[in-house]
């Protein structure tokens, strides 16, 4: 029989119902104990919209004192990141969180060096490599189809209108958005970037307070280099949220535009003295599994807790993404190319 989680919610944002409703799908291994907001009509709004018959909390420090439970889910805004997180590892509980990881570098490296002390497990939810589609892309590059990848490019450009807190941060999309596709550009190329050049702005007739758009260009040791290109205050002609991908290689170009299937067009004869030589090309052969987003995410974060195994999105792993988004910030801020850490300390 599978195991029963006890969880406390931190945080009954808006993005709680994604959780909420995973919890609600399965009531056999997640049971919700408490509900933790500072707003507290927040969280009733939620236990009402949920069926939820628990207590509510406006510190996490309450609910754990007051029951047993085994699982924070924090999913407030990066700037509790690290006390929600460092008081549930503390407390001698897992954590899940949202992204990003922590609100600043050295706040990562802390939440990692705790997780490692604890015992304890702290996963980050980076529901984008869990779209079937990406997972069926990273199957191209991995194939060898095109040979050797050396050059990949994502473009992401959308017009989104939040409001709140999103438009007033001073790097809007490189720390709350971008951190998805330097996640998926770390899963596809199956490494960790070694450095990057960074140029943030803001557009005109942006509507954030700090910069909503960024060109970003990563090296990696083996001569691979990840561009990308971004902005969230681009109206028009959107591309998808997952980015629009290209990567090529030394025998052809692999293409995901973030919503149809992925494609690569291959060289047909490498002999070949054409000017432009004839290509064929060749859809993915696996299969596209699962709805990917949340519930994909949460499936494998559950299992690697109950099965003990590792996870994709395990903080030791995860920082490695949070590092080329804050290796872009301080690149903007210098204006000049800066080396990412290797030893996951401090940047160089």
């Amino acid at each position: 029989m599978a195991r029963r989680f006890r969880v406390i919610v931190v945080g009954l944002g808006g993005m709680s119902k994604e959780w909420l409703k995973y919890a609600a799908a399965h009531p056999k291994t997640i049971e919700i104990v408490a509900l933790v907001d500072v707003v507290p009509q927040a969280a009733e709004q939620r236990a009402r919209e949920f069926g939820l018959n628990v207590p509510i909390y406006t510190a996490l420090t309450e609910a754990i004192q007051a029951g047993p439970a085994d699982l924070v889910w924090d999913i407030t805004l990066p700037v509790s990141r690290e006390s929600v997180v460092a008081e549930a590892l503390s407390s001698g509980l897992d954590v899940f969180s949202e992204k990003p990881m922590a609100a600043s570098w050295e706040a990562a490296v802390r939440l990692r060096d705790l997780a490692k002390a604890s015992g304890r497990r702290f996963l980050v939810m980076q529901n984008r490599r869990y779209h079937p589609q990406i997972r069926q892309f990273r199957d191209l590059v991995q194939s060898g189809m095109i040979g050797r990848p050396g050059f990949a490019a994502a473009d992401f450009f959308l017009g989104p209108h939040f409001g709140g807190f999103r438009e007033t941060m001073s790097e809007p999309l490189l720390l709350d958005m971008a951190i998805h596709t330097f996640d998926q550009a770390r899963f596809l190329l199956g490494s960790n970037p070694t450095s990057v050049y960074c140029h943030a702005f803001n557009p005109p007739g942006s509507w954030y307070q700090g910069h909503a758009a960024a060109i970003a260009i990563f090296e990696w040791a083996d001569q691979m280099i990840f561009e990308y290109r971004g902005s969230w205050a681009a109206e028009g002609t959107p591309t998808s949220w997952e980015s629009n991908w290209r990567i090529t290689g030394s025998r052809g170009t692999l293409i995901w535009d973030g919503s149809n299937p992925p494609y690569a067009e291959v060289v047909e004869d490498e002999q070949s003295k054409e000017f432009m030589r004839p290509t064929r090309r060749q859809l993915a052969t696996t299969p596209a599994a699962g709805a990917g987003g949340h519930g994909d995410a949460l499936d494998a974060m559950m299992a690697a807790l109950e099965l003990g195994t590792s996870a994709e999105t395990e903080c030791f792993d995860n920082v490695h993404s949070l590092s080329m988004v804050f290796g872009a910030i301080q690149s903007a801020e210098h204006g000049q190319k800066i080396l990412l850490p290797e030893g996951l300390e401090q940047f160089p």
